[in-house]
């Protein structure tokens, strides 16, 4: 498996393997191990809206249930998901062009939109269907080391209940 397989499975379905929005917490943690809460939910454990974070997946919880999933890359670098999510690589480049992700949802039928509503100036955004899965991607920053500085890269991926 690899990264490009688990994005194009997660903007297609809306999981990552048996994680998805509306699970419980302690569900969660059983399968990915403790993750590292935001400091607000250390403040005060049952605060909502803050995410856990297992280095680049994130989870939201909201009354203790996965409300959202994110996955954040950083273009020209490397990053880690669990292996729950990445089975057999602790880091892997976090590269992703966002005409490669196209091509990737396209060759399994994947339907997807142009986001307006994260779509401006040089940020792009699109919305898959009907996971309801948005990618952002943008030009690199000065600190990212890529290839083609002109070109967009996935950002960050995620799913978000209402």
């Amino acid at each position: 498996m690899t990264l490009m397989d688990v994005l194009v499975d997660f903007a297609r379905t809306g999981r990552i393997g048996p994680l998805h929005c509306g699970m419980p917490l302690t569900q969660a943690e059983d399968l990915l191990g403790p993750g590292r809460p935001h400091p607000a939910i250390r403040m005060r454990p049952h605060i909502d809206g803050y995410h856990h974070a297992w280095n680049g997946l994130e989870l939201s919880i909201t009354q203790r249930l996965v409300s959202g999933i994110s996955i954040s890359l950083r273009p020209g670098s490397t990053t880690k998901l669990p292996p729950l999510v990445l089975p057999d690589s602790e880091s892997y480049p976090s590269t992703v062009l966002r005409e490669d992700l196209i091509a990737g949802l396209d060759a399994v039928g994947c339907r997807h939109d142009i986001n307006n509503r994260l779509t401006f100036g040089e940020p792009s955004s699109i919305l898959t269907q009907p996971a309801h899965v948005c990618a952002v991607f943008f030009t690199p920053g000065r600190d990212n080391h890529v290839p083609h500085r002109e070109r967009l890269y996935l950002g960050v991926i995620h799913k978000h209940t209402a």
